[in-house]
């Protein structure tokens, strides 16, 4: 298979499932820990790597591989290997690109990398996409007939239970201490504001052709999807608070349904609770129906998003900043068109106008400070 995003928690997680099914490890993208992909490259033996950047080249252990360096060279490497799947586990809309490629290239995707449907979910919906998200993993096993409504989980992120008042100072090490799961920094960020929430909300209204779908806190992280069905019964979607279930059924449904090894989950420990998300807490929660309205906006959510987090790890602005950077780009994208946004560039050229307009608001907030 070819992995994308390999020293991530997905990536490290899907090299562990595929060293257990027997599936070769053809080719391999990581982007700054070369330390862990020199040791990837040890173990898997793949012909094609692919590194962020070139200057790093001469960290890399040698090899029997073929290197490749950027965005470019990641679809250089998705076209030029044989491989029928590909697993994008990149972060953030560099994963938009190889997300397209994949498809072009007639390989299955199966898909961790939320952007590529929360950018150009319009245009991916037809496409034969596997999801890899617990949440949408869980809808996915559970549609089993005509269904009314979807709901999805949450953990509610590092501030669930810190008084309203603590967080407008509550810095980037707050932010990044998640109280269930161990995951990258943007991730985790977004987890706290409840952008990510937002993000599966959008990629189930492209999976499932859906438009009533909702989200709750479930603190234990143990549940993860339900479906609402139209005699009034809802199924839900219990299972260890990992990601290995839905990567080993995205890599080989045949094998996963079978496998011991994965833990599996004591019922006795059960132990779950729904709570409605607060758009107090998470203002950018108000934002839900106005995405699954008018879906193309979530280019403006996820290009704002981007910038307000690096910023806020920056220490350029303080946390509530990030909800109010999106929302201020929401409104002055209000009227943005579908018909505009019918290929991966006017995507790219949109993404582009949202990330300037973002860094001038952080820059005219900067200077009001002072």
């Amino acid at each position: 298979m070819i992995l994308l995003g390999s020293t991530g928690s997905i990536g490290t997680n899907a090299l562990a499932i595929a060293q257990q099914f027997g599936i070769d490890i053809e080719s391999v993208c990581a982007g700054k820990n070369i330390a862990l992909l020199n040791e990837q490259i040890k173990v898997f033996k793949p012909k094609n790597v692919c590194i962020a950047h070139k200057e790093d080249s001469h960290k890399l252990i040698s090899g029997d591989y073929r290197l490749f360096y950027g965005e470019r060279g990641i679809l250089d490497m998705i076209e030029s290997s044989h491989s029928h799947l590909v697993v994008n586990a990149l972060v953030g809309f560099m994963g938009l690109a190889p997300s397209f490629k994949a498809l072009k290239c007639a390989k299955r995707l199966a898909l961790a990398n939320k952007e590529s449907l929360v950018n150009a979910g319009w245009l991916l919906s037809q496409a034969d996409i596997i999801p890899i998200d617990s949440e949408h993993f869980g809808l996915w096993y559970l549609k089993s007939r005509p269904f009314k409504k979807l709901y999805i989980t949450a953990s509610g992120g590092a501030f669930r239970d810190m008084p309203l008042k603590l967080m407008a100072k509550a810095t980037p090490q707050d932010a990044l201490k998640h109280p269930n799961w161990q995951m990258g920094q943007k991730i985790t960020i977004d987890s706290a504001t409840m952008v990510n929430k937002l993000f599966e909300i959008l990629e189930a209204r492209w999976l499932f052709d859906s438009k009533d779908i909702d989200a709750f806190i479930e603190s234990s992280s143990q549940m993860h999807a339900l479906i609402e069905f139209f005699d009034g019964s809802i199924t839900a979607h219990i299972s260890t608070p990992d990601m290995k279930l839905p990567i080993a059924y995205a890599l080989d449904a045949s094998k996963a349904s079978m496998q011991s090894y994965i833990k599996p989950f004591d019922i006795s420990a059960l132990s779950v609770c729904l709570k409605p998300i607060s758009s107090e807490r998470y203002p950018l929660w108000i934002l839900k129906n106005e995405l699954l309205a008018c879906p193309q906006k979530g280019i403006v959510l996820n290009a704002s998003n981007e910038v307000a987090v690096e910023a806020f790890l920056a220490h350029k602005i303080p946390f509530m900043d990030i909800s109010a950077l999106v929302l201020d780009m929401i409104e002055h994208f209000a009227h943005i068109k579908l018909a505009h946004l019918n290929d991966i560039e006017s995507i790219q050229d949109c993404d582009a106008q949202v990330r300037a307009l973002s860094k001038q608001w952080i820059e005219r907030r900067a200077n009001a400070r002072l």
